[in-house]
């Protein structure tokens, strides 16, 4: 079924939502107030246009997310871009690039930041945008993006941006007197023809009956500068932009997909889980984690972050000789550095020496220092009280919920422990859910981020998490194909640490990966390691369908149950079950020993152990595993290995 007769089109390139076309304007060149405005517009644009957006989804799940990524992308670029003051062509691109970089979510985020990243290194030497260098600007944004991304695909938002930056290059090169209104009217146009022109590229996509998501979004980007640029008013439901919440626990929009089967899923968010045993020890071993932390003697009391907004050339050797005074008065240093700005993190005795040779570089924003020691004493105290209370139902025999999982409101968003001492090598995983955490602080991780597929974190939330891991050397873990590039741009940002992403597309993945760490053997091997055994790890993940759709050879309906794999539906059915068992089967090979199962929120425990002995009957010579995983929207979570 084609699913874009149920979605509605946007209009086409010069036409506001509700008026004809736009009328041409005569400015001959965009200064920087007109810029900000063009800019301001096209978030605006994207913004409304996310929900239609998410909807785009190759795959019917409740997960569609690529317009709330995009939006929260370029959302973050949209706060810096409102509070600057004064406004100039320099400062609006280093507020664009560093905004969109750092609040980039998800690959259509991750790639949309460096569309821009691309874009404002060409303007902001500039006074003016003429038509040369809107040409180039558009050159320098496709060429950055692609550059980005390791594997790149056609049939995408890359596609797109370059449909449009090539037309740029035609047009000008026709007519080097072109104007502004002529020549980004048709780079809109061309844009446009391009995403119709998508699912030719990736037949995945027209059996979807959809476009590209990520380009749809590059052009209602687009289309909403260009309006702004005729003095079209963005039709929003606020009359300003709304800056989303950036952090890693921002809700995805996910209203739509929640409605799509009566409201039987009321959480956004996916996740894995943990052992349900009691005597599984992830709940003792976070508890005693805890307690290792508060005994450990804290050397440099205060935790001190800040960001110097750079007025100096800020060279290899600068960095060098503020990483060595740093150093000389603390401990736990990281320095990230990007256009413009530095991060710094360290634990020292005397904030003020840091902020006072930080100043000799430039202003300071973003300034904060915790002291250690006084949390050292509330973390002593409360680890203590979690030990009475656990105590206390080991003596009337109360089995432990997985509710019942130490935690703190600071793990909402990233969770560690600052004062831990300076190891060889740290963890860093994305999850969802106090179960999880568990077994991934059983496995040895020291940083949480809360992220899924419905909330994937930014690229500053991998930062913040970095700049919290006390290690020379830090794994991480997204756990998602969709947070990847995130954390390779995170990656690339880090200076003072040696960062290993392991790709891990699903949490069986990570769990496995930590399974294969050797602490005896060098990072390097240990990350060669992990990524080829998480290869024998395949994945199928049990959810319903939002809408109709047609893929491969599988009609499928709205309120369908789906078995969705590594690379494709694997099952369609009406009862979980029957889906689950065919799930399976399309993963097991000769070579599969171990079947393991998480179970959702929405499932029973008695269900799922009828489902594991009817596994352990159909395989009897796999071992199949059963746990509690307490992720919303996916009923199952199978892994075969």
């Amino acid at each position: 079924m084609d699913t874009k007769a149920n979605v509605q089109t946007p209009p086409k390139a010069g036409q506001a939502d509700n008026c004809g076309k736009c009328p041409e304007t005569n400015i001959s060149a965009i200064d920087a107030s007109l810029c900000a405005k063009m800019f301001l517009a096209g978030a605006r644009n994207l913004e409304t246009k996310k929900e239609w957006i998410n909807e785009l989804n190759v795959f019917p799940v409740p997960d569609g997310d690529t317009g709330t990524n995009m939006t929260l992308t370029i959302m973050s670029a949209v706060k810096e871009v409102q509070a600057l003051d004064p406004l100039t062509m320099e400062s609006l691109s280093r507020a664009i690039s560093s905004g969109s970089l750092r609040g980039a979510r998800g690959n259509s985020g991750v790639i949309l930041s460096q569309l821009l990243r691309g874009f404002t290194k060409v303007i902001r030497t500039e006074e003016l945008i003429t038509p040369v260098v809107l040409t180039a600007a558009f050159q320098k944004a496709v060429e950055t993006a692609y550059k980005a991304v390791m594997k790149p695909k056609e049939g995408t938002i890359l596609t797109v941006a370059r449909g449009g930056a090539e037309r740029a290059a035609e047009l000008l090169e026709e007519n080097p007197d072109i104007t502004l209104y002529e020549l980004m009217k048709q780079v809109l146009e061309r844009s446009e023809e391009v995403l119709e022109k998508t699912p030719d590229l990736l037949p995945v996509l027209k059996e979807a009956g959809v476009v590209d998501s990520g380009g749809q979004g590059l052009v209602q980007v687009l289309k909403g500068a260009f309006d702004a640029f005729n003095g079209i008013e963005i039709p929003s439901a606020s009359q300003d932009v709304s800056v989303q919440k950036e952090s890693g626990t921002a809700k995805a929009g996910t209203s739509d997909s929640k409605s799509a089967k009566d409201g039987i899923l009321d959480s956004e968010d996916t996740g894995t889980g943990v052992s349900d045993s009691p005597d599984s020890g992830t709940a003792k071993t976070g508890s005693s984690a805890t307690k290792s932390a508060a005994d450990t003697e804290i050397r440099f009391g205060y935790c001190t972050e800040f960001i110097i907004l750079l007025e100096t050339e800020y060279t290899s050797a600068t960095e060098q000789d503020l990483k060595t005074f740093l150093e000389s008065i603390g401990d736990s240093l990281v320095l990230v550095s990007d256009d413009g700005l530095v991060k710094v993190h360290v634990h020292t005795n005397d904030p003020g020496l840091a902020l006072q040779r930080a100043l000799k570089l430039g202003s300071l924003t973003k300034i904060k220092i915790d002291n250690m020691r006084i949390e050292h004493q509330e973390r002593s105290t409360a680890s203590q009280n979690s030990q009475e209370q656990i105590l206390a139902k080991e003596t009337v025999k109360e089995t432990p919920a997985v509710n019942d999982a130490a935690d703190s409101s600071e793990e909402k968003s990233v969770s560690t422990d600052d004062c831990r001492e300076w190891k060889e090598a740290g963890f860093i995983s994305v999850s969802i859910g106090e179960g999880i955490a568990d077994i991934f602080r059983s496995l040895g991780v020291d940083c949480l981020i809360e992220g899924g597929q419905t909330m994937n974190p930014s690229t500053e939330d991998m930062l913040n998490a970095i700049s919290q891991v006390p290690a020379k050397n830090i794994f991480i873990l997204p756990n998602n194909k969709n947070i990847i590039l995130a954390a390779n741009q995170a990656q690339s940002l880090t200076k003072d640490k040696h960062i290993f992403v392991i790709p891990t597309k699903t949490v069986p993945q990570g769990i496995t990966a930590l399974i294969n760490y050797v602490p005896e053997k060098a990072p390097e091997e240990n990350a060669r390691i992990m990524e080829q055994e998480i290869e024998n790890v395949r994945t199928g993940q049990l959810t319903y369908a939002v809408r109709d759709t047609h893929i491969e050879d599988k009609v499928i309906c709205a309120g369908d149950i789906m078995g969705v794999g590594d690379h494709s539906i694997l099952a369609v059915g009406k009862e979980i079950e029957p889906v689950a068992e065919e799930t399976v089967q399309a993963m097991m090979t000769d070579e599969a020993e171990l079947i393991s199962i998480y179970y959702g929120e929405d499932m029973h425990r008695e269900e799922a152990e009828e489902f594991c002995s009817r596994l352990a009957e159909l395989y009897p010579d796999c071992d199949v595993e059963l746990n509690y995983g307490g992720q919303p929207i996916y009923y199952y979570i199978i892994s075969v290995e």
